[in-house]
């Protein structure tokens, strides 16, 4: 049963209240087995909550790599009807709202036992990954609870602040992190603890400037020229740099429940059988790879282990597509070991590749002084890099030769160039990050011609500008959501003009 966080954690909240007011008379009948309050500690919460942000940036999204073409069901089962109609409901993945908002509530107890404790370092680990978080939900629901949330006592129900409202509220509260960073004591962090960057806060600094700038680009068809925000990031440092993604590894087993999320989910079972047999490349991006002689799709993709033509081993299938044998699961293309590598790989929140494309449109824009031409090549590299391929340098080099790739045909006006690099983004996240290219897509209509559904139910449907707020907040949170207007799947986000 989907249950709203507000309704799931409003019982516990009022219940410490009461029995703190009763403290002094009823010690006597304490809990001695339970663990108090006092003892649960900042350095306890973090590193499970940096483990399960990792887990949010790859955890259910199937249905996005469909939407945009990345990724498609086997012809072996059939589509989802609600998804590949896009006729979406209050129903559809409704468990990812309060997926978030629970990391989201260990984060805000992270951060607050760190600032009492007066533990800088991980008070800005917190700030800096909530911020990542509460922009996914902005961009996946528009207006969400902010300003209120997890004031359970003083707000059971809280207020949905405009999207924009909390833009800007990360904006302050990435600044603050950095702040923290700055000062925090130059101790040694446990590994244990931060297990993202193990005790380097240059690199959380670098991590929460690339945050920044994902916020500026996100808004850059209504802020055009953001320079106040520009210029801290300037000043901090910059963004991520080559093989420095933000990822979380706690120490990962080969076991049940134990091995890295993407891995779980798209890799091998710990006895060595496929773990997904659901998802299979999209035949758009295959032949889009094919066209473009791009290496990479031996590394985003498995070939097919009996394929109709044995000369052609990459296949993809047709979103929507009923039932088919020849695109069943051992005639197409599973998820590749560029991406599900190994069950102890790290677990990406940012990549590098994000962050070195973020700073390469930035450039085409005109927003850091910087030679572009240079930026984006470096960002295609990364993405080589990134994946492992057998020779990143070269395989980069011959890619960046070929006409969709060379930077010479990316066209004269800031408009061309920054479309340019959003397509070859677009390429490099295959299987990475689907909200990210469906926010591109949302903000830049690019790519141009991801395909639509072929499902006959479909109708004139398009792909969704948005989800729609899961029922259980409409249950719990009913006014709050009302007043957010009339919610279809084509509202649209603040920053989609």
């Amino acid at each position: 049963m989907k249950t709203s966080l507000y309704k799931l954690m409003l019982p516990v909240a009022v219940l410490s209240a009461s029995l703190t007011g009763c403290k002094k008379t009823l010690d006597i009948n304490q809990n001695p087995n339970q663990v108090p309050e006092s003892a649960i500690k900042a350095e306890l919460i973090i590193p499970s909550a940096l483990l399960e942000t990792s887990r949010q940036a790859v955890a259910n999204y199937g249905w996005l790599a469909n939407w945009m073409g990345y990724w498609s069901p086997s012809g072996s089962y059939n589509p989802n009807t609600e998804e590949s109609t896009y006729n979406i409901t209050s129903s559809f993945v409704e468990n990812k709202w309060p997926a978030i908002y629970n990391v989201l509530f260990d984060l805000h107890n992270a951060e607050k036992k760190a600032a009492g404790a007066k533990q800088t370092y991980i008070q800005a680990m917190a700030m800096v990954m909530s911020a990542y978080l509460y922009q996914n939900l902005v961009d996946l629901y528009g207006n969400v609870p902010y300003s209120e949330a997890f004031q359970f006592i003083e707000h059971p129900t809280p207020k949905y602040d405009k999207g924009e409202d909390v833009y800007a509220a990360l904006h302050k509260k990435l600044d603050d992190a950095v702040a923290l960073l700055k000062a925090a004591s130059p101790t040694t962090i446990d590994g244990k603890v931060d297990i993202v960057y193990h005790g380097e806060a240059e690199s959380w600094i670098r991590l929460a400037n690339t945050l920044k700038l994902r916020l500026l680009l996100r808004t850059s068809e209504i802020t055009p020229n953001p320079t106040a925000e520009l210029a801290k990031i300037t000043a901090n440092g910059g963004v991520l740099g080559s093989e420095e993604s933000a990822s979380a590894n706690p120490g990962f087993a080969n076991d049940n429940n134990k091995q890295s999320p993407f891995f779980g989910l798209y890799g091998l079972t710990p006895s060595g059988n496929q773990a997904n047999e659901y998802f299979r490349a999209n035949a758009y991006i295959i032949q889009k790879m094919k066209d473009g002689a791009d290496p990479r799709i031996g590394y985003f993709f498995k070939p097919a282990a009996n394929p109709t033509n044995p000369a052609d081993r990459y296949v993809g299938t047709v979103y929507g597509r009923d039932p088919n044998t020849l695109f069943n699961g051992d005639r197409t293309s599973n998820i590749g070991t560029g991406l599900a590598r190994k069950f102890d790989q790290p677990q990406w929140i940012i990549t590098s590749v994000e962050a070195q494309f973020f700073y390469a449109e930035a450039v085409a824009r005109g927003w850091f002084a910087d030679n572009v031409k240079d930026a984006y090549e470096n960002a295609v590299y990364e993405s080589f890099l990134w994946l492992g391929t057998s020779d990143p340098e070269g395989d980069a080099i011959d890619y960046l030769a070929t006409p969709g790739a060379n930077w010479a045909n990316a066209g004269a006006t800031v408009e061309s160039k920054v479309n340019f690099i959003v397509k070859q983004k677009y390429m490099a996240l295959v299987g990475i990050n689907p909200l990210e290219a469906w926010s591109d897509y949302r903000r830049l209509g690019i790519p141009t011609d991801v395909p639509l559904s072929v499902n006959p139910a479909r109708g004139s449907r398009v792909i969704p500008a948005r989800l729609i707020y899961p029922a259980a907040e409409y249950a719990v949170n009913g006014a709050n959501v009302a007043a957010q207007g009339n919610i279809t799947p084509n509202s649209k986000i603040f920053w989609d003009k």
